[in-house]
């Protein structure tokens, strides 16, 4: 009888290297996100939610283009270490969501 080959634990393996990317792509947006508020709005400093001084309107539209690029940095930053762990080790560092969404075998997109 062959041996059944163990199925490599990467998504455990790969979670201090996507800790570690999430972190700088967080420290890498916020920069991007200070520049972006100088270009749109030329000031300094964004609103925040608590600041008194500021309508609605600038603090949703900085929250909005904050949101905006975390989320393209963290994206980016996810797939890069996903694509460079599948490169040199040939597994995909994250479970099969495709067979999750479809129950398995049944119903899924190929």
């Amino acid at each position: 009888m062959p041996k059944k080959r163990k199925k490599l634990k990467l998504p455990l393996a790969y979670k201090p290297l996507g800790f570690a990317l999430g972190w700088a792509s967080g420290a890498l947006a916020g920069l991007a996100f200070e520049a972006a508020w100088k270009a749109v709005r030329h000031e300094e400093d964004a609103p925040d939610a608590l600041d008194k001084d500021r309508g609605w309107g600038e603090v949703l539209l900085a929250a909005a283009l904050q949101g905006a690029l975390f989320a393209v940095a963290r994206s980016a930053a996810d797939r890069t270490g996903a694509k460079a762990v599948e490169r040199s080790t040939g597994v995909w560092p994250s479970p099969d969501k495709k067979a999750k969404r479809s129950g398995g075998t049944r119903g899924g997109r190929s």
